[in-house]
């Protein structure tokens, strides 16, 4: 038994039979599996390339418990490829494994208006695109965060910081420079009449210059996100620019815009949209101001594509930057069975020295078929293919390309295991 399980047991019976006990307590449980057929997944397929076939689980157990001033929540995780376990003794034995903790934070009342949270969360803001939980991903991403939450007249007021360290030491505060040292916002939010929703958000993240060195260079990100999920016309959008210093202290001005219409007629939907995130037409030497938007923390299989071939804009783009337009056809077959087809078009923003001349990347086609079988229960089936024109094949370096696809399946379990009803509990 691991140790997570020998600290989490004794709180589940402590709060379980404590007597006359007034407070929310429930588990959930989380079983996600995903099978992949990998034929052009993140990179371009190769002639003389086999396909790649693989099945990742994430398993979560969720622990929370609520009372009228203090909020808790505990969540293990264990993510892993099936055969993939390392440590396996000459008798099939998995030995040294240990769950991992995905969520594990506080929130205590703060007068009448107000939480704070504190402890490792998830940050999930607006679109996500720059505070999100990465789900597609079977790890997910969560953040050691502090949180004030404040609710005063209709509008929401949020304001975070964060300070990472690797290792305990006496001095110097070296962090990996592909990582953010310190992630701070402050998110202003109001819902007007007629459900219309405006959010006004900062954010100062902090990067090292290098990974032994102290000196920190802090870029600036603000920007809004509007959205209106009317009963028929739905519209949202985003726009924030960045400034500031980049990791290198080179200066900062960058912008990210997207935005996103549809209109339901019946149970089909159609819909529009477009991405841009802006570029770099000049690198190395000759840069003076860095134009590459970074998105920092938030989603990337959520925007420019589910195939993930743009993910870290530096490497995948040259600096480049992205646009994205796309068209998507939504159908409901019923309540819990729905199809949608996205087809993508890519280009560069700018192009520069390290790209090559022609902007265009290529079509993306994604088609989702989602079922929910039960509340509790999901299945999701994907397939998607790449057309790739000449620049990306450039940029991959993969000049002998065959036709390259992706192939997923999907079962979600999401199960209450307990929930205590609010009121009192005696033995």
């Amino acid at each position: 038994m691991s140790r997570l399980f020998k600290i989490l047991l004794p709180l589940f019976f402590t709060i379980v039979f404590t007597p006359r006990l007034y407070a929310q307590f429930r588990i959930d449980a989380q079983l996600r599996t995903r099978f992949e057929l990998r034929n052009g997944y993140q990179m371009l397929a190769a002639k003389g390339e086999d396909p790649a076939a693989l099945v990742s689980q994430r398993t979560r157990i969720i622990f929370s418990y609520e009372t009228d001033n203090l909020k808790l929540r505990i969540t293990p995780q264990d993510v892993r490829l099936w055969g993939g376990d390392k440590n396996v003794n000459s008798t099939g034995i998995t030995a040294n494994t240990e769950l991992g903790l995905f969520e594990g934070f506080a929130e205590v009342k703060l007068g009448s208006v107000g939480w704070m949270s504190v402890g490792r969360q998830q940050l999930v803001y607006d679109s996500r695109h720059l505070l999100g939980n990465r789900n597609w991903n079977q790890n997910g991403i969560s953040y050691d965060a502090l949180l004030f939450k404040l609710a005063l007249s209709g509008w929401n007021l949020h304001v975070a910081g964060s300070w990472n360290t690797l290792n305990e030491t006496s001095s110097n505060n070296y962090y990996p420079d592909s990582r953010i040292k310190s992630y701070n916002f402050v998110w202003v939010n109001h819902k007007f009449p007629g459900n219309f929703n405006l959010s006004l958000l900062h954010i100062a993240s902090g990067v090292t210059e290098t990974d032994s060195t102290n000196t920190l260079h802090f870029r600036q990100t603000t920007g809004f996100y509007i959205q209106y999920p009317g009963e028929d016309l739905k519209f949202w959008a985003n726009a924030y620019y960045q400034y500031g210093r980049n990791k290198l202290g080179k200066t900062v001005s960058a912008f990210l815009m997207d935005a996103d219409m549809c209109y339901s007629i019946g149970k089909l939907t159609p819909g529009i949209g477009f991405g841009y995130l802006s570029g770099n037409s000049h690198v190395g030497a000759g840069q003076s101001t860095d134009h590459l938007f970074d998105i920092l923390y938030g989603n990337r299989h959520t925007f420019f594509g589910f195939m993930d071939y743009f993910r870290s804009f530096d490497k995948d783009t040259r600096q480049g930057g992205l646009a994205d337009y796309y068209l998507y056809m939504d159908f409901k077959f019923s309540k819990s069975v729905s199809l949608c087809n996205t087809a993508h078009y890519f280009m560069l923003a700018q192009t520069n020295t390290t790209t090559p001349d022609d902007r265009k990347l290529g079509y993306e086609n994604d088609l989702i078929l989602t079922y929910k079988f039960a509340d509790w229960g999901g299945f999701e089936c994907g397939y998607l293919f790449m057309l790739p024109a000449k620049s990306l094949k450039e940029i991959q370096d993969v000049s002998n390309s065959k036709f390259s696809q992706f192939l997923y399946l999907q079962l979600t379990i999401t199960p209450v295991i307990y929930k205590q009803q609010n009121e009192s509990r005696s033995l």
